[in-house]
């Protein structure tokens, strides 16, 4: 044997360690790798600010004080005998803003930086298929100390927000109350709108369409009444505002000829959505499947990580589930298109990829979510998902498929119809070719409607036979659901792709928000706490500031601004606040407070507090006596059904309404606030609206002013 043979044989090769954050990718990942890689997890995060202690030296240049966290020493020490035995160390924690950090917190905890025999590197892949982790491999780095810098930043403002802020909440209200920098702005959103809900006042309006027979035939014809024409041959859309205006043009139609104006032909697009954000994956898996945000990315997560599909192993489904870019890579690309072209044909292939154009706070590291290999179908995997799994992947599959074709096309009709100079309107659509619609319909599209009566000609002549008149009134803006939530976040640059579930999660949990159907709404709880903060930390809950900090945390992440910079701004404003509020809220006395209800057990004046559903009444004794019961607040109005007092009510997940001090021998509730004032039209009751009194009952709906004197209510 020659020296270079036995030089050959004697060469040791190296191992490696991939460490990654969930388990559950430990078997995806190891399956396409060699037997020179071990792969395991660090289960997470390993090192954070303790629980105990704000946890940053405000007079030591803001330094993060980390510890271990409690519970993973023995996995450290796990990981550290791995490291042992390995020569290169590949950390392959999530590529986001978090999964850096977690791998620079593992170079700490595992001491990586002082063993000079250990090759450190940072692998990421957008999905967990065989070429995207080998690629990462080969393409391996340092750790990003920008993207880590981001993410400490956020933590520490976190921290500082709600560590500082949170005990005023708990010696004000109740302890277990928190305050968070997005979470306070999200709820603040939330409260804005309930209070435009409350004091929404609805204005009336009126429809009028006519049902027109043609050519004394069978056929007929629906038209809505769009205006009139002026003498200078302008035409002005009108909506009549009440029975009088609406009379007023049916006795004029019906003493004039209908006669056919225009029929106008045209052809629409409708294109194709793009494929899912972490945001419109959220509101689509809310409006078409009902989940919350929560379960939309907690099966998100299954099928990134992977799930076992018989004669496959475990096999990742969907890319990176945290993202807010519309990109697509040019394989994903390819490989969509030559499936659309052997699936459906080269019609239904768009011809060149449309992707939304970034806003400024669009993170565009990673792609779309879209499944990993488009040629596995759903219908596949039946036996292999659960019913959720299966439905979330269609969903994205769908999705995506129909992003990558042609737009519907629909051929428009519209006819414009006079009765004097009063015009009438109708149009219809028919779809004429599906084209990404064969495969994905969101929940807004409307379907096409009714083709008009091909009879219909412009020398028509018209009849009519009906006309029907409409009472109808404004509408405020829905409550938020969560997807409109979502929505209006991601609008105003609240949050991230990975704070909108947990944002909501927090909110519901602490009883601020509770949920009723698909609507949130704020709970008692929430409007004392988002008083107390608008009042006390009013930058805290600004929107503008919460979104402008996002700002400051990409530009961190760009390397444009110095971290330390962005806390030292905030921190002294924050405890002058803080220091202020504190000062402020001696005065002000939101539970605890005494009333002269007696406790019957003890006899001592029994106080208001909080609870997770709004105030009840306690005993100051506690724990040596521990009565409580509801408390409800009288508004002063008397019931209109049996005339005992209207109080306060919560529903049982914490909803405020008003109801009958009698229930449940009355029923009687409102979710306004009733008025003493009666209705000067049908003597009902009153609700309180900002600054008008509106009628209760809709088929009255008479508006008045509210009198001054009770403004203050």
């Amino acid at each position: 044997m020659t020296d270079t043979k036995k030089e050959k044989k004697t060469v040791k090769r190296k191992k490696s360690l991939v460490i990654v954050e969930s388990p559950a990718k430990v078997k995806t990942i190891r399956k396409f790798l060699g037997a020179n890689y071990e792969v395991t997890a660090s289960q997470g995060h390993v090192r954070d600010l303790p629980k105990s202690q704000l946890g940053i030296d405000v007079d030591n240049d803001y330094e993060p004080k980390y510890i271990t966290i409690r519970g993973k020493g023995e996995l450290l020490a796990s990981l550290r005998r791995q490291v042992k035995k390995a020569d290169r160390i590949y950390l392959a924690t999530d590529p986001d803003r978090e999964g850096e950090a977690i791998s620079w917190h593992l170079v700490a905890a595992l001491h990586l930086d002082e063993m000079k025999d250990k090759e450190v590197y940072r692998i990421t892949f957008n999905e967990i298929t065989k070429n995207a982790v080998r690629d990462s491999l080969k393409n391996a780095r340092e750790i990003d100390m920008r993207l880590v810098d981001a993410q400490q930043t956020r933590r520490i403002l976190d921290r500082m927000v709600g560590y500082r802020i949170s005990p005023i909440l708990w010696g004000k209200v109740k302890r277990g109350l928190s305050a968070g920098r997005v979470q306070s702005a999200a709820l603040r959103m939330i409260a804005d709108r309930e209070e435009e809900i409350d004091s929404f006042v609805p204005q009336e309006y009126w429809t009028l369409d006519a049902l027109l027979n043609i050519d004394g035939s069978r056929d007929n014809l629906l038209v809505h009444y769009y205006g009139v024409r002026e003498e200078n041959g302008e035409v002005s859309k009108v909506v009549p505002e009440d029975r009088q205006q609406v009379s007023e043009v049916e006795a004029r139609i019906r003493a004039a000829e209908f006669s056919v104006e225009e029929i106008r032909h045209s052809e629409r697009l409708r294109r194709a959505p793009l494929p899912f954000t972490t945001s419109t994956l959220q509101q689509e898996a809310s409006k078409q499947l009902g989940f919350s945000t929560q379960k939309t990315m907690r099966i998100a997560q299954q099928l990134y990580e992977g799930v076992e599909i018989k004669g496959s192993g475990t096999v990742a489904l969907i890319t990176y589930l945290r993202t807010d870019s519309t990109r697509v890579s040019d394989e994903a690309q390819a490989s969509a298109s030559a499936f659309i072209r052997e699936q459906y044909g080269d019609e239904y292939l768009q011809s060149a990829a449309r992707e939304e154009k970034a806003a400024g706070k669009i993170q565009d590291a990673h792609e779309a979510i879209r499944p990993t290999d488009v040629t596995v179908l759903p219908a596949q995997l039946k036996d292999a998902l659960s019913r959720d799994q299966l439905r979330l992947y269609q969903l994205i599959w769908k999705r995506f498929v129909s992003s990558r074709m042609t737009p519907a096309r629909y051929a428009l009709t519209q006819v414009r119809v006079c009765a004097g100079r009063d015009l009438f309107s109708a149009s219809t659509s028919q779809l004429v070719f599906d084209g990404y619609q064969s495969v994905y319909r969101a929940e807004e599209e409307e379907e096409a409607s009714d083709k008009l009566s091909g009879r219909l000609t412009e020398s028509s002549v018209l009849t009519l036979k009906d006309i029907d008149p409409k009472q109808h009134f404004t509408q405020p803006q829905p409550h938020f659901t969560e997807a409109s939530l979502v929505r209006a976040m991601e609008e105003q640059g609240i949050g991230r792709p990975s704070t909108y579930a947990p944002t909501i999660t927090t909110l519901l949990g602490r009883h601020y928000v509770v949920r009723e159907g698909k609507s949130l709404f704020i709970t008692e709880l929430g409007s004392v706490v988002n008083d107390m903060m608008m009042k006390a930390f009013p930058s805290i809950v600004n929107t503008r500031f919460t979104a402008n900090m996002e700002s400051l945390l990409d530009g961190i992440a760009e390397g444009s601004v110095r971290w330390k910079t962005v806390i030292e701004n905030f921190y002294p404003d924050l405890d002058e606040a803080v220091q202020k509020a504190s000062e402020d809220l001696e005065k002000v006395t939101v539970s605890d407070e005494e009333t002269d209800e007696i406790c019957e057990k003890c006899g001592r004046h029994m106080v208001i507090k909080y609870g997770p559903h709004g105030k009840f009444l306690a005993c100051p004794g506690f724990p040596e006596c521990q009565n409580a019961r509801p408390y409800y607040e009288k508004i002063g109005v008397a019931c209109p059904k049996c005339g005992k007092d209207l109080v306060v009510r919560m529903t049982k997940k914490g909803r405020r309404y008003y109801g009958c001090m009698g229930y449940p021998e009355c029923d009687f509730m409102a979710w306004q606030k009733p008025s003493s004032q009666r209705c000067e039209v049908c003597g009902g009751i009153m609700l309180i609206k900002g600054d008008k009194l509106v009628c209760m009952d809709p088929a009255c709906g008479h508006t008045q002013e509210r009198p001054a004197e009770t403004m203050e209510g």
